[in-house]
Protein backbone atom coordinates (compact mmCIF):
# COMPACT_ATOMS: atom_id res chain seq x y z
CA UNK A 1 0.00 0.00 0.00
CA UNK A 2 2.85 2.47 0.74
CA UNK A 3 4.27 1.99 -2.50
CA UNK A 4 0.87 2.08 -4.58
CA UNK A 5 0.67 5.34 -2.03
CA UNK A 6 3.84 6.91 -2.95
CA UNK A 7 3.75 6.25 -7.01
CA UNK A 8 0.63 8.04 -6.96
CA UNK A 9 2.13 10.91 -5.28
CA UNK A 10 4.79 11.28 -7.59
CA UNK A 11 2.86 10.90 -10.33
CA UNK A 12 1.12 14.16 -9.41
CA UNK A 13 4.38 15.63 -9.45
CA UNK A 14 5.19 18.04 -12.24
CA UNK A 15 7.94 16.51 -14.31
CA UNK A 16 11.28 16.54 -13.31
CA UNK A 17 14.25 14.83 -13.79
CA UNK A 18 14.14 13.63 -9.75
CA UNK A 19 10.85 12.89 -9.82
CA UNK A 20 11.25 10.58 -12.86
CA UNK A 21 14.63 9.08 -11.10
CA UNK A 22 12.26 7.99 -8.23
CA UNK A 23 9.26 6.63 -10.55
CA UNK A 24 12.59 4.84 -11.95
CA UNK A 25 14.14 3.28 -8.76
CA UNK A 26 10.53 2.56 -7.41
CA UNK A 27 9.72 0.60 -10.34
CA UNK A 28 12.73 -0.80 -10.51
CA UNK A 29 13.25 -1.99 -7.10
CA UNK A 30 9.13 -2.55 -5.97
CA UNK A 31 8.50 -2.90 -2.20
CA UNK A 32 11.57 -3.33 -1.16
CA UNK A 33 12.59 0.05 -1.54
CA UNK A 34 10.53 1.23 1.04
CA UNK A 35 12.28 -1.59 3.67
CA UNK A 36 15.12 -0.40 5.69
CA UNK A 37 16.49 -4.20 5.13
CA UNK A 38 15.78 -3.36 1.31
CA UNK A 39 18.47 -3.13 -0.10
CA UNK A 40 21.85 -0.68 0.01
CA UNK A 41 19.11 2.32 -1.19
CA UNK A 42 16.04 2.77 -0.20
CA UNK A 43 13.07 5.22 0.63
CA UNK A 44 13.07 7.55 3.74
CA UNK A 45 10.09 10.27 4.84
CA UNK A 46 11.16 13.58 6.45
CA UNK A 47 9.35 16.47 7.40
CA UNK A 48 10.03 19.89 7.64
CA UNK A 49 8.64 21.88 10.57
CA UNK A 50 7.84 25.32 10.38
CA UNK A 51 6.61 28.34 12.85
CA UNK A 52 3.05 29.26 11.20
CA UNK A 53 4.76 32.34 10.02
CA UNK A 54 7.14 30.20 8.34
CA UNK A 55 10.07 32.68 10.04
CA UNK A 56 11.65 29.95 11.81
CA UNK A 57 12.68 26.05 11.26
CA UNK A 58 12.87 23.35 13.94
CA UNK A 59 16.13 21.00 12.83
CA UNK A 60 17.97 18.32 14.72
CA UNK A 61 21.20 17.75 15.46
CA UNK A 62 21.48 14.40 13.60
CA UNK A 63 24.13 11.98 15.80
CA UNK A 64 25.04 9.76 12.79
CA UNK A 65 25.59 13.03 10.14
CA UNK A 66 26.63 14.93 12.55
CA UNK A 67 24.85 17.88 10.81
CA UNK A 68 21.01 19.96 11.62
CA UNK A 69 18.49 18.64 9.17
CA UNK A 70 14.81 18.30 9.36
CA UNK A 71 13.48 15.27 10.99
CA UNK A 72 13.01 11.99 9.23
CA UNK A 73 13.87 8.71 8.96
CA UNK A 74 12.53 5.09 7.70
CA UNK A 75 9.39 3.36 6.19
CA UNK A 76 7.90 1.05 8.94
CA UNK A 77 5.42 -2.03 8.42
CA UNK A 78 2.81 -0.07 10.74
CA UNK A 79 2.76 2.80 8.30
CA UNK A 80 0.33 3.54 5.88
CA UNK A 81 2.01 5.62 3.66
CA UNK A 82 5.74 7.22 3.43
CA UNK A 83 3.91 10.90 4.28
CA UNK A 84 2.48 8.32 7.64
CA UNK A 85 5.93 7.52 7.86
CA UNK A 86 7.17 11.12 8.03
CA UNK A 87 4.99 12.44 10.36
CA UNK A 88 5.73 9.47 12.83
CA UNK A 89 9.67 10.52 12.66
CA UNK A 90 8.97 14.13 13.28
CA UNK A 91 6.76 13.44 16.14
CA UNK A 92 8.80 10.98 17.85
CA UNK A 93 12.28 13.11 16.89
CA UNK A 94 10.82 16.18 18.08
CA UNK A 95 8.30 15.00 21.08
CA UNK A 96 5.83 17.23 19.50
CA UNK A 97 2.76 14.54 20.23
CA UNK A 98 0.08 16.48 18.16
CA UNK A 99 2.53 17.46 15.24
CA UNK A 100 0.24 17.13 11.39
CA UNK A 101 1.24 17.32 8.09
CA UNK A 102 0.48 20.20 6.63
CA UNK A 103 -0.98 18.10 3.31
CA UNK A 104 0.04 14.69 2.43
CA UNK A 105 1.64 16.61 -0.42
CA UNK A 106 5.15 16.22 -1.34
CA UNK A 107 6.71 19.40 -1.10
CA UNK A 108 10.64 17.66 -1.48
CA UNK A 109 12.62 15.03 -3.02
CA UNK A 110 16.27 14.36 -2.07
CA UNK A 111 18.71 11.52 -3.45
CA UNK A 112 21.72 11.56 -1.18
CA UNK A 113 24.30 9.63 -0.60
CA UNK A 114 25.79 8.33 3.04
CA UNK A 115 28.52 7.98 4.49
CA UNK A 116 30.61 4.84 5.85
CA UNK A 117 28.30 5.06 8.98
CA UNK A 118 25.22 4.19 7.87
CA UNK A 119 24.15 1.07 7.17
CA UNK A 120 23.10 1.91 3.69
CA UNK A 121 24.86 3.79 0.46
CA UNK A 122 21.73 6.28 -0.10
CA UNK A 123 18.65 7.72 0.98
CA UNK A 124 15.80 8.48 -1.55
CA UNK A 125 14.27 10.99 0.62
CA UNK A 126 10.48 12.00 0.29
CA UNK A 127 10.00 15.37 1.85
CA UNK A 128 6.53 16.38 3.53
CA UNK A 129 5.87 19.75 5.99
CA UNK A 130 4.20 21.03 8.69
CA UNK A 131 4.10 24.14 11.06
CA UNK A 132 4.17 24.14 14.65
CA UNK A 133 3.81 27.23 17.80
CA UNK A 134 7.38 27.69 18.60
CA UNK A 135 6.24 28.28 22.23
CA UNK A 136 5.52 24.27 22.02
CA UNK A 137 7.16 21.70 24.02
CA UNK A 138 10.29 19.94 22.57
CA UNK A 139 12.23 16.78 23.36
CA UNK A 140 16.19 15.24 22.11
CA UNK A 141 15.53 12.06 21.43
CA UNK A 142 18.29 9.17 21.12
CA UNK A 143 18.91 10.05 17.20
CA UNK A 144 19.75 13.52 17.79
CA UNK A 145 22.30 15.35 20.04
CA UNK A 146 19.72 18.36 20.17
CA UNK A 147 16.34 19.74 18.35
CA UNK A 148 16.56 23.68 17.96
CA UNK A 149 14.31 26.13 16.11
CA UNK A 150 16.37 28.35 13.76
CA UNK A 151 15.09 32.24 12.28
CA UNK A 152 15.28 30.97 8.55
CA UNK A 153 17.57 33.65 7.89
CA UNK A 154 19.92 32.52 10.62
CA UNK A 155 20.88 28.54 9.69
CA UNK A 156 23.39 27.24 11.95
CA UNK A 157 26.84 26.75 9.86
CA UNK A 158 26.43 22.57 10.22
CA UNK A 159 24.15 21.66 7.45
CA UNK A 160 24.53 19.38 4.84
CA UNK A 161 25.60 20.83 1.57
CA UNK A 162 23.17 22.47 -0.13
CA UNK A 163 20.97 22.15 2.74
CA UNK A 164 19.53 26.11 2.87
CA UNK A 165 18.72 26.20 -0.69
CA UNK A 166 16.61 23.14 -0.31
CA UNK A 167 15.03 24.62 2.88
CA UNK A 168 13.90 27.72 1.21
CA UNK A 169 12.25 25.67 -1.96
CA UNK A 170 10.43 23.67 0.67
CA UNK A 171 9.29 26.54 2.44
CA UNK A 172 7.57 28.03 -0.40
CA UNK A 173 6.05 24.89 -1.12
CA UNK A 174 4.83 24.34 2.30
CA UNK A 175 3.70 28.16 2.20
CA UNK A 176 1.66 27.88 -0.96
CA UNK A 177 0.13 24.30 0.56
CA UNK A 178 -1.18 26.57 3.39
CA UNK A 179 -2.35 28.98 1.80
CA UNK A 180 0.22 31.46 2.88
CA UNK A 181 1.03 33.91 0.40
CA UNK A 182 4.48 33.27 -1.00
CA UNK A 183 6.66 36.43 -2.08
Amino acid sequence: MPLANLLTSLRELPESGSRDAYLQFLNLAGDAALRRDGGLEHVTGSCFVFSPAFDHVLLCFHRKGQFWVQFGGHVESKDASVAEAAQREASEESGIGNLVLLSPAIVDLDRHDLHAGFSCSAHWDVGFAATVDPSVEIAVSDESDDVRWFPMDELPDQVPTGFSARLDRVRSAAMSLSGVRVG
